[in-house]
Order: structure tokens, then C-alpha cells, then sequence
């Protein structure tokens, strides 16, 4: 089934709402996924709307936070299994943002239902060099990064 949604454009129903959207990433428009949590009736939560709306409005001066963010979380992540003093190849010495942006790609914006959390709420997917198999999330509350981790935590 296939709607269109005033804020969310053309979705396509499948266990949940997605489409695929363009987004500029640090100077590249890619292409990524969009996840909405909804029935199939198409009918989303007013703040569903809202939150996508005020993080996509503030998308360009997120983008830095989402990466010091994650090099934060790679470098505890490398302290943790003993890789900042026992050399691994997938978990390179990573100092600086532009080096963790090198080892990321944006995969998509997870959009759930309002009432999970009471402030604004919304994940961001990432595959990763370094974790292949559980990728990298990162769960938004009030546009502020607040836990990064493996995908699940952005859904």
C-alpha cells in the first residue's frame, strides 16, 4: 500500500512506513531511509510530524554532534575490548571527526511513535567499519544525541 503523506511524502506500507529520501550528509546528497512507525491506516502522531520536522530543520548544525558523538562512542567502544593497547584492523587509532566519517555511512532516520519517550524523539542509522553486523544507532531526544550504540538503540 502506498500513501502520500503532506510532511512525510510517498510512503510505502511494509510492517511500518518507509520510502527512500535524499538527504546532504557532509557535502553529499545520499540517498537513505526513511522508517515511520504507523498502522496501516497512515494515520502518524502530531509529534511524529513534529520531531521529524525540527530535526530535518536543524539537520545541517546536527551533523557535527551526530559525529563527535560517534567518535566518542569509538573510542570508549575500542577501550572496552583492550583494542587502544592490543592492535586490531577493524579498530583502527581514530582522533579526529574526519577520520570517523571516513569509517561511517548514513543508512537512515528511524521515526517512532511519540509515546515512547516524553521529549521529542527520533534514531539515526549508520553502517560502520568497524561493527559490520550490528551497524550504529544513535537515538536523538530533543534533537540532542543521548545514547549511541549498535542500530537497535535508534529504533
Amino acid at each position: 500500500m502506498i500513501i502520500k503523506d503532506e510532511i512525510f511524502g510517498e510512503l510505502e506500507y511494509e510492517f511500518g512506513w518507509s520510502r527512500v529520501m535524499t538527504i546532504d550528509f557532509f557535502g553529499n546528497e545520499i540517498e537513505i531511509d526513511l522508517m515511520i512507525d504507523g498502522e496501516e491506516d497512515g494515520q502518524f502522531d502530531e509529534g511524529q510530524y513534529i520531531v521529524y520536522q525540527s530535526v530535518m530543520k536543524h539537520w545541517n548544525d546536527l551533523q557535527q554532534d551526530l559525529l563527535n558523538s560517534i567518535l566518542t562512542y569509538y573510542a570508549q567502544k575500542r577501550n572496552e575490548l583492550g583494542f587502544d593497547t592490543e592492535l586490531n584492523e577493524n579498530y583502527p587509532v581514530v582522533e579526529t571527526t574526519d577520520q570517523i566519517l571516513k569509517m561511517i555511512s548514513l543508512d537512515g532516520i528511524v521515526v517512532p511513535y511519540e509515546d515512547i519517550f516524553e521529549e521529542r524523539h527520533i534514531g539515526v542509522l549508520f553502517n560502520c567499519t568497524w561493527d559490520t553486523e550490528n551497524g550504529l544507532g544513535l537515538r536523538l531526544l530533543n534533537e540532542k544525541v543521548t545514547e549511541v550504540g549498535y542500530q537497535d538503540v535508534a529504533i
